[in-house]
């Protein structure tokens, strides 16, 4: 009775932001730090539009059609289909390994090294004599890349392919059921389907690979929209924000203070990670989602949930699942256990890889070799230790240790490049 007449309205409950009574849903907030990075967004484009002035080039692709310099990049990039014909001739060669005696064998493996190997030099060579655009020849060498990495695993599959013809076995992965008429060897040595291959959102060949049903019309226009905008919106960020900061590069690093270094890496850190995140949308969702579907290719996990990676090996894991498949398939595996190296070997010998690469990347189109991109990922080896040392304390600290180091990582590797830059266009010139 005495319960009922003081209406009792109490329990024992937990707050709902302590970390016991289980409560998860925190969108309210999220809406509200979105509203505060609008805020905020909008505060530093007036105040850099006040202090700079508008910067941003509108007129750049008349520019670009009407500057001789970038022409060289389209060239060269119309001249890898030499290296891609090269290579399906020697596979032609190769499938008749049956009839081949070893030294003839022998002879078209050669040649497939010496086409790796010139796929490599070749563009480096014409970006140096030629010096295009360095936004053309980034484009360039990156296409480059991608299509050295395809033919390794177009050769690789093809080989296996072969030994297993060989021994007489039809136990080949490669071959699955995916469609109607699979694919065998050696019918898959066709322009069409490696050029499918080329043209395909992934590093790994297949001979048969997952379809999907029909191409959207709607999915396509909402790609194409987003890639227009974005790279639009990443276009005139870099332009309005980041250069403004690197003008103010006026001398080495060495003679600054180390609060001005510091400063200036805060104020870079910031634009650089935006349109990285920018960057990330537009080429791992928005590009390779449109080739998918216009290749009607159905395995469209090009990422995993990254941000969510309570340590870097997570990352990496994550970030590129097409890259991560490659160096699983192709280097890491072969490595641990048909050479028999333990892992920590193979891990290592995939971040050196990839870490040639990023060097590689950068180091071409700016006409410099520096080991800033390599040492940027090698570094991040012992790093990876020290975040997971973090994370056995709690994933939430490793998380932030993840997005620290991947916020402060990137503009450290670009004021070294620029400083690089200035010796090399001022300080020579000057002199």
């Amino acid at each position: 009775m005495t319960s009922l007449v003081d209406m009792p309205c109490h329990q024992e409950r937990p707050s709902l932001l302590s970390a016991s009574s289980g409560y998860e849903n925190y969108r309210g907030f999220l809406n509200l730090l979105y509203v505060i990075l609008a805020l905020g967004s909008c505060r530093l484009v007036l105040e850099n539009i006040l202090q700079y002035g508008l910067l941003v080039e509108f007129d750049w692709p008349l520019r670009f059609i009407q500057d001789p310099t970038n022409w060289p990049s389209v060239l060269l990039i119309l001249l890898v289909n030499c290296f891609i014909i090269f290579e399906f001739v020697l596979q032609l060669k190769l499938s008749h390994t049956l009839i081949l005696n070893s030294k003839a064998k022998n002879k078209w493996i050669c040649l497939q090294f010496l086409n790796f190997i010139t796929i490599l030099i070749f563009p480096a060579a014409y970006v140096y004599y030629r010096q295009p655009n360095p936004v053309g020849a980034f484009i360039a060498v990156c296409i480059y890349s991608i299509v050295f990495l395809k033919l390794f695993s177009y050769v690789h599959i093809n080989h296996r392919c072969r030994q297993a013809l060989i021994e007489k076995k039809n136990d080949s992965h490669e071959s699955t059921n995916v469609s109607k008429h699979p694919v065998v060897y050696p019918n898959n040595l066709t322009y069409k389907n490696l050029y499918y291959f080329m043209f395909a959102p992934t590093l790994c060949y297949e001979l048969n690979f997952p379809r999907s049903p029909r191409i959207r019309i709607r999915f396509i226009i909402r790609r194409c929209g987003e890639i227009l905008v974005l790279l639009s919106l990443q276009y005139c960020l870099g332009q309005q924000w980041i250069l403004p900061i690197l003008r103010t590069l006026d001398r080495p690093l060495n003679q600054y203070s180390a609060l001005q270094n510091i400063e200036r890496l805060l104020r870079l850190a910031l634009p650089n990670h935006l349109l990285w995140l920018i960057l990330f949308y537009v080429y791992f969702h928005s590009t390779l989602n449109l080739l998918a579907e216009l290749l009607c290719f159905g395995d469209r996990l090009f990422y995993r949930d990254w941000w969510n990676a309570t340590d870097l090996y997570e990352f990496w894991n994550r970030w590129n699942t097409s890259v991560h498949d490659f160096c699983k398939r192709h280097v890491y595996k072969p490595l641990v256990d048909h050479y028999g190296f333990n892992k920590l070997i193979g891990s290592l010998v995939v971040f050196a890889i990839s870490a040639f690469f990023h060097e590689y990347l950068i180091s071409v189109p700016l006409r410099m070799v520096r080991p800033w991109s390599f040492l940027a990922m090698m570094v991040q080896v012992p790093m990876g230790f020290a975040v997971r040392l973090v994370r056995s304390e709690s994933k939430t600290y490793g998380n932030v240790a993840v997005w620290i180091s991947l916020i402060l990582i990137q503009p450290i590797a670009i004021l070294l490049y620029i400083q690089d830059l200035f010796y090399r266009d001022f300080v020579k010139d000057k002199s």
